[in-house]
Order: C-alpha cells, then structure tokens, then sequence
C-alpha cells in the first residue's frame, strides 16, 4: 500500500514542480495519519503556499479514492533546515553547506565518529561514490557513502 500511495502523492506534486522527499504512514487503522516530506524540483526553498497547494492536491486524490474512509489527518511540509542527506545527489546538491556526519570506516582509528564538517564534494560512479568533506581547520577527510550511517545538514542560528 505505501508504494501505490507513494506513487500517488508524487504523481500529484509533480505537476507543481514538487518531489516527494518522504512518506510516513502513521496514526491508528481508524485515522490513518500521512506524513508527506516534499523538496522543489528546482532545488529551492519550499514555502508555506508550496505545501498548501501540494496539500490540496493529495487531499483531493486521496477523497477521490476514499482513502482511510475520509478520515485520515494530512501532513505536508519539507524536511526542513536541518534535512538529512540520503544518497549521493543530495551530497551533491549541498557542497559547500555545513553537515553534521556518522561514520564508521574501517581502518580509522577513531572508528565509528560523527563531525560537523563542510561537504566539499562527491566523485565515482553509482554504489562506489566518495564523499569529501573538510574540517573547521581546512583538513580533507575522504571515505565511502557507503561508511556515512547517518548525515544532516547543519544550521546555526545568527547571534
């Protein structure tokens, strides 16, 4: 069922020039609650009215087909400042940003360690990609995507 609904949703903010960034299907079997995490195609910040029109169409689709018997709470919104890195175009898209970075790789002596770095860059083919990234001190580390168990952009409020 995800994956049908996972198709549906996206089909329906595509044509707003949105992507699905995530689905969660949470709630009870009576109120089903859908959590919907959208990104622009463009690349660019997701507004308040992006979310609202993307929520208005997925509710509509989801009316039509009578999901959850209508009674179901939607939540349409974007992964947020703080999103996590999931695979190797989002790396690529955020070179330059602040991430806060898991890793384990073997032969490391600090073995598994988590680091605010600057994402400084992404090279191989499909499976095999390296990630580079550069401390506060300007000291490259490199290491497999394979090796990231968990990666997030950073923010820093402005004081």
């Amino acid at each position: 069922m995800n994956e049908t609904l996972e198709s549906l949703v996206a089909s329906e903010i595509k044509p707003l020039g949105l992507e699905l960034f995530e689905l969660k299907v949470g709630g009870s079997k009576g109120r089903p609650v859908v959590d919907v995490r959208v990104e622009r195609e463009d690349g660019e910040k997701v507004t308040v009215d992006h979310c609202a029109r993307a929520s208005r169409a997925i509710e509509a689709k989801l009316d039509a087909e009578e999901f959850g018997g209508r009674r179901y709470v939607l939540e349409v919104s974007s992964p947020g400042i703080e999103r996590p890195l999931r695979n190797a175009n989002d790396w690529r898209k955020f070179v330059g940003r602040t991430a806060v970075v898991t890793t384990n790789v073997a032969g490391d002596p600090a073995g598994r360690r988590t680091d605010e770095v600057e994402v400084a860059g992404v090279e191989g083919d499909a499976g095999q990609e390296v990630v580079t990234v550069r401390n506060e001190r300007g000291e490259e580390r490199r290491f497999s995507l394979a090796a990231v168990e968990k990666a997030r952009l950073a923010f820093h409020w402005k004081r």
